[in-house]
C-alpha cells in the first residue's frame, strides 16, 4: 500500500535534505538505453566509434559484466526498474501499444515514490511504457517532471510493417500531448536539455534523474551534430549521441559540485533487435539479442560512477540486475524497499562499492518470456527448459527488418563462467546440477507460474486495469 505522507513529514524531509552536499543523500541518476547490446559501447567491446564519456564512467567507476535484465522486452524490463521486481509478478509483459488498457498498477510503490518520501526531486526525461492513459503516466507515480515518449518510437503510422496499427506517435510532457509526430531527431538532445536543466534547478536537494533514451531502438535518428560522425553509419552516429548525452550528464554534476555525492548507473532494457541487421546492435559474443531468454536478450553493458564511493576501473563479475536498482537507491537514500509485499531485487551496494568478499544476493535469477519459465540461473550455471524461440532468418537493413525463423531448444545446461555464448551443452556431465536448477525451476513455477507447464503461481499481483 501505498504510503501518505503529510505536509509536514514532506517539509521535514527536504529540509533535512538541504545544506552542505557531502552531508546529504546522495543524488542519484539511472541512464536507462533502449535496445542497446553488449557489445554496443567501447567498454564492452564496440570498435567502429568512440564513447569517451562511457570510457569516463569505466575508469573512474565500475563495469558489470554479469548484469541482468529481467525481461528482454520494452515494458516488462521497465517495470522490473521501476518495482524491483519480475515482471511476471507485477502483471506487466511483453510492450505495450498505444491506448493500452492495462499499465502499471496504483498500489505499486515504484521508486520515484519511495525517493520523494525522501525529500527528493525526481523527473523522467524519455520513454516510459507502462501505460500511456493519465492514470498510469509518470506524474502520477512519484515524478515531479516528465518529458518524453510514452512508448516505443516505432509505435506510429511510419512503421515499416504494422504503420496503420498505430495512431500518431505523441510527445508528453507533464500529462500533456505538446506534439504528435515530434521530429525524432530531437529526441537526444531534448532529453539531454532537459536532464542538464533539472540537475541544475536541484542542485541545493537530493534529485532521482532517471534518462530512458528512446534509442537505439528502431527507427533511429540523430541530430545533425552526430549525423555522418562514425565509420559505424547511421548506428553509430547514435551511439556517438546516446556517449555525448552521458558526458552532458556527467559535466552538469561536476559543474555544481556534485560529483562526491552522484551515484549515475548505465545500462539497458533489453539487447539488440537483431532483424534490422545494420540498424540494429550487437550483443558481442552472446546468443541471440532481443526477445529471447539466451543472454544476448538479457545481459546489459552495465557502469556505476560515484567518486570516492565506488573504486576506479573496477569490474563487478557477480550476478546482479535491473530488480536491485530500487533496493539498492532506495537504502543509499535511507530509506527501504516496500515490506508489505514481494520484492525481488536486493541491496546491491556491497557489489558497486567494492566491498572484499561480497558475493551476489541472488541465489538464482529466472528467465520468463512473458508467462513461460525458459531458463534459470545458480551460479556459473544455466539450465534451458524446453521452448521455442525466435531466431533470424535473413537480415534487414536500413530500417527494414529481416525475417525469424522459429528455433526450439530441448533441456539444456551452459556453464556461463567458460560458455558465455550457451554454446555448448554440459547436462549430460552434470547430472546433480540440472537436479538443483530443475528445483528451483519448480519454486519459480510455484511463485511465479509457468505457461509451459500450465502453473498459474501464488504470488503475482494484477497490472492496472481500465474499466
Amino acid at each position: 500500500m501505498k504510503s501518505d505522507l503529510s505536509a509536514l513529514c514532506l517539509l521535514l524531509a527536504a529540509f533535512c535534505c538541504l545544506g552542505n552536499p557531502a552531508d546529504r543523500t546522495p543524488n542519484l541518476a539511472m541512464i536507462y538505453c533502449e535496445d542497446l547490446g553488449y557489445a554496443d559501447i567501447a567498454p564492452f567491446g564496440a570498435k567502429d566509434y568512440a564513447t569517451p564519456n562511457l570510457d569516463r564512467m569505466a575508469a573512474e567507476g565500475m563495469k558489470f559484466t554479469d548484469f541482468h535484465t529481467a525481461a528482454a522486452v520494452c515494458s516488462a524490463s521497465r517495470v522490473a526498474l521501476m518495482t524491483g521486481c519480475y515482471p511476471q509478478r507485477v502483471g506487466i509483459l511483453g510492450a505495450l501499444g498505444p491506448n493500452a488498457k492495462v499499465g502499471i498498477n496504483e498500489n505499486e510503490v515504484l521508486l520515484p515514490e519511495i525517493l520523494k518520501e525522501r525529500g527528493y526531486a525526481t523527473a523522467i526525461f524519455g520513454k516510459w511504457h507502462l501505460g500511456d492513459n493519465p492514470r498510469f503516466l509518470p506524474t502520477r507515480h512519484g515524478f515531479d517532471r516528465y518529458f518524453g515518449l510514452p512508448y516505443s518510437n516505432d509505435m506510429w503510422p511510419n512503421h515499416p510493417t504494422a504503420g496503420d496499427k498505430y495512431p500518431p506517435l505523441p510527445l508528453v510532457e507533464g500529462e500533456k500531448v505538446v506534439e504528435l509526430m515530434p521530429d525524432q531527431t530531437q529526441l537526444t538532445t531534448w532529453y539531454t536539455e532537459r536532464a542538464v536543466q533539472f540537475i541544475t534547478d536541484s542542485k541545493d536537494r537530493p534529485f532521482f534523474l532517471y534518462l530512458p533514451h528512446s534509442m537505439p531502438h528502431v527507427p533511429l535518428f540523430v541530430s545533425d551534430k552526430f549525423k555522418g560522425k562514425t565509420e559505424r553509419g547511421l548506428f553509430g552516429d547514435v551511439i556517438a549521441e546516446i556517449d555525448w548525452s552521458v558526458g552532458q550528464v556527467l559535466d552538469t554534476i561536476k559543474k555544481h559540485g556534485l560529483d562526491d555525492n552522484t551515484l549515475v548507473v548505465f545500462s539497458s532494457d533489453n539487447g539488440p533487435w537483431l532483424s534490422y541487421g545494420n540498424h540494429a546492435g550487437s550483443a558481442g559474443p552472446l546468443r541471440e539479442g532481443k526477445g529471447t531468454t539466451w543472454d544476448g536478450g538479457h545481459l546489459e553493458p552495465t557502469l556505476a560512477r560515484w567518486p570516492g564511493k565506488i573504486p576506479a576501473g573496477s569490474t563487478c563479475r557477480e550476478l546482479c540486475g535491473t530488480i536491485d536498482i530500487l533496493p539498492t537507491f532506495a537504502k543509499l537514500a535511507g530509506s527501504q524497499a516496500p515490506q508489505d509485499h514481494i520484492i525481488d531485487g536486493r541491496d546491491i551496494w556491497p557489489l558497486m562499492s567494492g566491498q572484499p568478499g561480497a558475493k551476489t544476493p541472488h541465489e538464482a535469477f529466472y528467465y520468463y518470456w512473458a508467462y513461460g519459465l525458459e531458463a534459470v540461473r545458480s551460479g556459473p550455471w544455466k539450465l534451458h527448459l524446453p521452448h521455442e524461440y525466435n531466431s533470424l532468418a535473413g537480415e534487414g537493413r536500413d530500417g527494414q527488418p529481416g525475417p525469424y525463423k522459429k528455433l526450439k531448444t530441448d533441456q539444456a545446461l551452459y556453464n556461463l563462467a567458460d560458455d558465455v555464448g550457451e554454446q555448448k551443452d554440459v547436462a549430460a556431465q552434470n547430472p546433480q546440477v540440472i537436479e538443483q536448477l530443475l528445483a528451483i525451476a519448480e519454486k519459480a513455477r510455484a511463485d511465479l507460474g509457468d505457461s509451459l507447464t500450465g502453473r498459474a503461481g501464488a504470488n503475482r499481483r494484477p497490472a492496472g486495469q481500465l474499466k
